[in-house]
């Protein structure tokens, strides 16, 4: 009864407002407010706002976890009601594939944490990264960028510095296949047993021989062997790089046979693993069936940053 009064106004209203601009304009609103009434009393707009909260999913914080120490947040969804009711509109039905999201952020980001190292990314999240520490094996690594690069894959390469130094051209190399580079050390010590000025002299060094050599800053700190204190970790962060472990290793330099090194992998790969890699013939010939095997089990695979993002994956 509502609607049928406005739209009788709206037609007397349109024939007396001919040249008066307060009338053109009040009818105006009037026609707005009366699409506005029409689609919230749409069952569809109903239906869509009755089942939004079916799908909504909260963010999830970044934290201190006490196996794992440092893990990344991760986006939560909220069903974005007026663009999925605009989606569904033609069809006038409800279809649960035509909802669009919005992604809401956590409100404990990584940068947030007291410095820590990351050994995985968020749980939830889909997809893994290849961390590849090179500071040796420069025979292999031609063969395993173009694995990389056939199957559209970024990976994060960890640099020696004194690497990068004799070998600028593999380091810009791997920059210009769209991978990213992060800090492993000048001279591959226990970083353990280091002093605090021989632990930033390591990674000053090194940042400034990757950035010289690529135009690339790093980010990421992955200390040689695994091998860090708590001072080594703090170190880095002050120097704006986050120490990263590693969930899975391929132990390549064992010279595993590729069936040894592509099922210690798989059996233990789950979302947000990071795998621990090196030039090496086993990975150099492991490496594509590797990557089908995981694609296989619906992760995607991108580089350390991409792994760390909030970023949700919408499948």
């Amino acid at each position: 009864m509502k609607k049928l009064r406005m739209i009788v106004f709206l037609v007397i209203a349109t024939w007396f407002s001919v040249n008066n601009p307060l009338v053109d304009t009040y009818v105006s609103s009037l026609k707005g407010n009366a699409l506005t009434v029409g689609k919230q009393e749409d069952p569809l707009y109903q239906s869509i706002v009755k089942n939004a909260s079916t799908y909504e999913i909260l963010p999830s914080d970044a934290k201190i976890d006490r196996v794992w120490k440092a893990i990344p947040g991760y986006n939560g969804i909220t069903v974005d009601i007026e663009a999925s009711y605009k989606n569904m509109k033609k069809n006038g039905t409800f279809d649960e594939k035509k909802l669009v999201y919005k992604q809401i952020e956590p409100s404990v980001h990584l940068k947030d944490l007291p410095p820590s190292p990351i050994y995985r990314g968020h749980p939830e999240k889909p997809m893994v990264s290849f961390i590849i520490n090179v500071a040796w094996g420069n025979e292999y690594l031609p063969s395993m960028l173009a694995t990389l690069k056939n199957h559209q894959i970024s990976a994060s390469f960890f640099l020696e510095g004194n690497w990068v130094k004799n070998n600028p051209d593999l380091a810009k190399m791997i920059v210009s296949a769209g991978h990213e580079v992060g800090n492993h050390s000048y001279t591959h010590p226990d970083m353990k047993t280091l002093t605090a000025s021989q632990t930033r002299d390591q990674l000053i060094r090194t940042n400034e021989v990757i950035k010289a050599a690529t135009g690339k800053k790093s980010e990421w700190f992955g200390p040689p062997s695994g091998s860090y204190r708590d001072e080594t970790v703090k170190i880095a962060a002050e120097l704006n790089m986050k120490t990263v472990m590693w969930t899975v290793d391929t132990i390549d330099w064992q010279k595993p046979s590729p069936d040894q090194l592509i099922n210690r992998v798989i059996s233990k790969i789950d979302n947000g693993s990071m795998v621990l890699m090196h030039p090496t013939e086993p990975t150099a010939k492991s490496l594509d069936r590797l990557i089908k095997l995981i694609e296989e089990k619906g992760l995607n695979i991108a580089t350390v940053s991409e792994l760390m993002s909030e970023e949700r994956i919408m499948k």
